[in-house]
C-alpha cells in the first residue's frame, strides 16, 4: 500500500523502492508513531472531524497495536515504504475504510518530525540518567583518592603534583557542563510538530494544543514551515554527543596510558579487558580504545546531518531521511560507551604507590621554590630564572630539589631561611589553596558540590557497585 499512489500510473521500480524505503530503520519509531496516532484520533474525534464512533475504532485498535509494538509482536509488512505506512496498513486490515480518516489534518512530514521529537526526548532521558551514574562513579573514586598523589601534566610532561580526587573531579564537571547542553537541547526539542502538516497547516480545526498535551510536550510549535523543515534538535543533540564523546575520549586516552607498564597507575578489572590471541601476557583496555575510536563516528554523524541541511529549500525534502541513521548509531554509541565506562571506572585498581612515585618525579616542585622566593618580595621573573639554574644543577647531579640542603640551596639564593626545605609533591598539592585548586579543604568543597548535584539514590548505587 503506497499512501501516495494516486498520482501515479506505473508501479514503483523495485530499485527505487530498495533505494527510498526507510522501514528497515524507522521501524524503531514504531511506537511513537502509534502514540502519535492515537492523539490525533483523539482529537479529531474531540474536534467533531470523526464521529466518536470513529475514534472509539481508531482508538481501540491503536492500542491493540501499541501493545503489540510495545511486546515485539506487532505483523508489520516488512515490505513497507515506511513506518508510517505498516501502521496505516495494519490498521486498514483491521477497521477497513474508517483507518483511511486517520490521516485527516496531517501528513507523512509532521508525522515523522513528531515521531523523532517523541523517540529522541525518551533517549535523552536514558542518556542523563546514564550520564548521573557515571558522575555519581567518579564522585566515589574521588572520594576514596583525595590521598593520592599523581603527577598533573601539561604537554605530557610532569607540570605539578595534583590529587587523584582533583583529575577525577576534572572530568565530574566535564560531564556536569554536558548534563546542562542535553538539559537546554530538550528545552527546545519539547515543542510538538503534530498539525503542521505537509508545511503549511491545515483548514480542518484542529486543537493542536490537546495533541501537544496529549503527548507530553510544553506546546505546539509556532510557524509551521519551520516546523517541517527544522532538525535543529537533532544537529544540537548531535554536538552534544560529539563533545561528550571528546571527554570520554579524553579520559580513555588517559586510561590506556596510565595502564601501560611505564605508567602502571591503573590496574583494569578483567571483565573490563581482553587479551591477546597470541601473546598470553597481554592485558588490553579495549574499553577505553573503543570509546577513543567510537567518537570519530559521532563526530562524522554530526558533520553528515549539517551537510545534509546546508543547501535545502524549505520545508521537506527528501533529504530530511538522513537525519534517523546518524542519530539512531548516536544514542546506542553513547548509552553503550557510557555504560561500559562506568563499570570499567567503578572496578578499576588506581596503583596510589606508583602514582605517587612518579610525582616525586620530574621536578613537579620546582613551582613552589620559586613561589617561595617571590613571597619573599623578589620579582616573580627573577625567582623563575633562580629556581631555573636549580633545577638544572638537580638534573646534573641526580638528584631531586627535595634532597638539596639549606646551604645548597643558598648557592643560587642566599635569601634561604635557616631550615628551609623544598616541600614534596604531596606538600606541594596541599599548598594550592586557592579557589578550585588542590589543597585537602578544596578538594573536599569540590566534592561536596559534586554530591549535591546528584540524586541520593544515584549516589548510594555508585558506592554500592564501586565496593561491590
Amino acid at each position: 500500500m503506497k499512501l501516495w499512489g494516486g498520482r501515479f500510473l506505473k508501479e514503483e521500480s523495485s530499485e527505487a523502492a530498495a533505494f527510498t524505503h526507510s522501514f528497515g530503520f524507522d521501524i524503531r519509531l514504531a511506537r511513537q508513531d502509534v502514540l502519535g496516532s492515537l492523539a490525533h484520533a483523539r482529537m479529531l474525534a474531540r474536534q467533531g472531524i470523526l464521529t466518536q464512533g470513529e475514534g472509539a475504532q481508531l482508538e481501540s485498535a491503536l492500542t491493540q497495536i501499541l501493545g503489540e509494538v510495545e511486546l515485539g509482536e506487532a505483523p508489520f509488512d516488512p515490505a513497507s515504504e515506511d513506518i508510517h505506512s505498516a501502521v496505516e496498513m495494519l490498521l486498514r486490515e483491521r477497521l477497513g475504510d474508517v483507518a483511511g480518516k486517520l490521516h485527516t489534518a496531517r501528513s507523512r512530514n509532521d508525522q515523522v518530525v513528531t515521531d523523532l521529537r517523541l523517540w529522541l526526548k525518551e533517549q535523552v532521558a536514558e542518556v542523563d540518567r546514564l550520564l548521573l551514574g557515571f558522575q555519581a562513579v567518579l564522585a566515589v573514586r574521588a572520594e576514596e583518592h583525595q590521598d593520592t598523589i599523581l603527577p598533573g601534566f601539561t604537554h605530557l610532561q610532569h607540570a605539578q603534583p595534583v590529587p587523584l580526587a582533583h583529575h577525577l573531579l576534572a572530568y565530574f564537571w566535564m560531564l556536569e557542563r554536558d548534563r546542562g547542553r542535553l538539559a537546554d537541547c530538550l528545552r527546545r526539542m519539547d515543542l510538538c510538530p503534530l498539525g503542521s502538516g505537509a508545511l503549511a497547516g491545515t483548514g480542518f480545526p484542529i486543537d493542536r494544543h490537546f495533541t501537544a498535551e496529549e503527548l507530553g510536550f510544553s506546546g505546539p510549535t509556532l510557524n509551521s514551515l519551520d516546523t517541517i523543515a527544522d532538525r535543529d534538535f537533532v544537529v544540537e543533540f548531535l554536538g552534544f554527543a560529539a563533545l561528550l564523546m571528546a571527554h570520554l575520549s579524553r579520559l580513555a586516552q588517559e586510561i590506556t596510558l596510565w595502564a601501560a607498564p611505564e605508567f602502571g597507575f591503573v590496574e583494569l578489572d578483567d571483565a573490563y579487558a581482553t587479551g591477546s590471541s597470541i601473546m598470553p601476557q597481554k592485558k588490553n583496555p579495549d574499553v577505553a580504545e573503543l570509546v577513543r575510536g567510537k567518537s570519530g563516528r559521532v563526530y562524522g554523524h554530526l558533520l553528515g546531518l549539517l551537510a545534509v541541511l546546508k543547501g535545502l529549500p524549505l520545508a521537506y525534502n527528501s533529504d530530511l531521511q538522513e537525519d534517523k541513521e546518524g542519530l539512531f548509531d548516536t544514542v546506542d554509541t553513547l548509552t553503550g560507551a557510557l555504560t561500559a565506562f562506568t563499570g570499567m571506572i567503578a572496578t578499576a585498581r588506581f596503583r596510589a604507590d606508583a602514582m605517587e612515585r612518579a610525582a616525586a618525579l620530574g621536578y613537579s616542585n620546582a613551582t613552589d621554590v620559586a613561589d617561595f622566593i617571590a613571597w619573599q618580595g623578589v620579582p616573580f621573573r627573577q625567582a623563575h630564572e633562580i629556581t631555573g639554574r636549580l633545577v638544572v644543577a638537580c638534573v646534573d647531579s641526580g638528584r631531586r630539589l627535595e634532597e638539596m640542603g639549606t646551604e645548597e640551596l643558598r648557592a643560587f639564593w642566599d635569601g634561604f631561611p635557616d631550615g628551609y626545605r623544598v616541600p614534596d609533591a604531596r606538600a606541594s598539592a596541599a599548598a594550592r589553596s586557592s579557589f578550585g585548586g588542590t589543597s585537602p579543604e578544596r578538594v573536599r568543597e569540590q566534592l561536596s558540590a559534586a554530591a549535591a548535584l546528584l540524586p541520593p539514590d544515584t549516589l548510594t548505587d555508585a558506592r554500592a557497585r564501586v565496593n561491590g
